[in-house]
């Protein structure tokens, strides 16, 4: 698929947009004022290969803890602020690699222009977000209630703010709730402009609204919210990213989805055989199949794969089967196999 053209920015060390690997980014769900679990969440999601991480700035408080938390991570942090332009400032004072805040929701055009002079004499970049529950009421009014048309121009409206002040390190995000409206309204801005875009959309819908997308060719980092552990997001979103050839990072996992032919713990294997391959560094594909009608048949484009038997399993290299194992000591044997290659 070929990827729409975008301008680059960097976050940090981090390319966004342009020739740059499409990123992926989580949010911390820590109080960014306790700076020890910030911390170590962070660190966390660093081991799971996060690119970008963004926190809460709720106060000055947390604004001010930014400077110690970037002295203990290695990857870009985003400031995000809302209404409040002086936290904005003081998380850029701060180090702060991005922020994400909306211009027309700080005030006045002086209050914007503080924090635009922060970010040029620093480098730092701004994600402008819609959803469609911040949508303008003159656009409301003027598209006639919520659609494509009334997130992307009350979206432009924003970057218009910026865009007088000649400041143009912007990303942009669009969201619904509704997935297709989600894609239409990110179609029509990609038509409009050259931004770079993040994509951020919750739960099972990460999958089709993300994938869709990035499948057209539309977006540069993106984030899969998800209540609960944001090493989780991280997770998801590369497994996107690899279900679709954007990034070869890691082992990638297939496995069948069981049926009556299935006699060993497939489920428990497979989420053993995850947590293990986590530390793995080779980009190798991994079948886990339930029988030898899924094993090295189906899966014989794996690199290697385990196929189910009753109390014990083959192991296949290439679609060629190399050995027969006991089921409990099958997924050591995998993993030593792995480390062979």
């Amino acid at each position: 698929m070929e990827r729409r053209k975008t301008n680059k920015l960097m976050v940090g060390e981090v390319g966004v947009g342009g020739d740059s690997p499409i990123s992926v980014q989580s949010m911390t769900n820590t109080d960014t004022r306790d700076i020890d679990a910030t911390v170590n969440q962070i660190k966390r999601l660093e081991e799971v290969k996060c690119d970008i991480v963004r926190v809460a700035v709720t106060d000055m408080e947390a604004a001010k803890a930014i400077k110690e938390i970037k002295k203990r991570i290695n990857i870009p942090i985003i400031a995000d602020v809302q209404f409040d332009y002086r936290l904005a400032i003081e998380s850029v004072k701060n180090g702060v690699d991005g922020l994400r805040i909306n211009p027309g929701n700080i005030g006045s055009n002086n209050r914007v222009k503080e924090v635009v002079k922060a970010c040029k004499e620093r480098g730092i970049s701004i994600r402008v977000g819609v959803n469609s529950g911040s949508i303008s009421k003159e656009m409301l009014k003027k598209y006639n209630g919520v659609n494509e048309d009334s997130i992307v121009f009350s979206c432009m409206e924003n970057i218009r703010i910026l865009e007088d002040m000649d400041f143009r390190d912007i990303k942009i995000s669009l969201k619904a709730s509704d997935v297709i409206l989600t894609i239409k309204s990110y179609k029509k801005m990609a038509e409009l402009v050259d931004y770079p875009f993040h994509i951020g959309i919750g739960t099972v819908k990460s999958a089709v609204g993300i994938g869709s997308l990035l499948a057209m060719g539309i977006g540069d980092t993106i984030r899969v919210s998800l209540t609960g552990d944001p090493v989780e997001e991280v997770k998801v979103g590369k497994e996107i990213l690899r279900s679709l050839n954007l990034i070869k990072e890691g082992p990638q996992i297939v496995s069948c989805p069981t049926c009556a032919r299935t006699q060993i713990d497939l489920i428990k294997l497979v989420e053993e055989a995850q947590r293990k391959l986590e530390k793995i560094d080779k980009n190798i594909k991994v079948a886990i199949m339930g029988c030898a009608v899924n094993g090295p048949g189906e899966a014989k484009e794996a690199d290697i794969g385990i196929a189910g038997g009753k109390g014990c399993g083959l192991i296949f290299k290439k679609g060629e089967i190399i050995k027969k194992v006991q089921e409990e000591k099958l997924l050591d044997e995998l993993i030593s196999e792995i480390e062979k290659l």
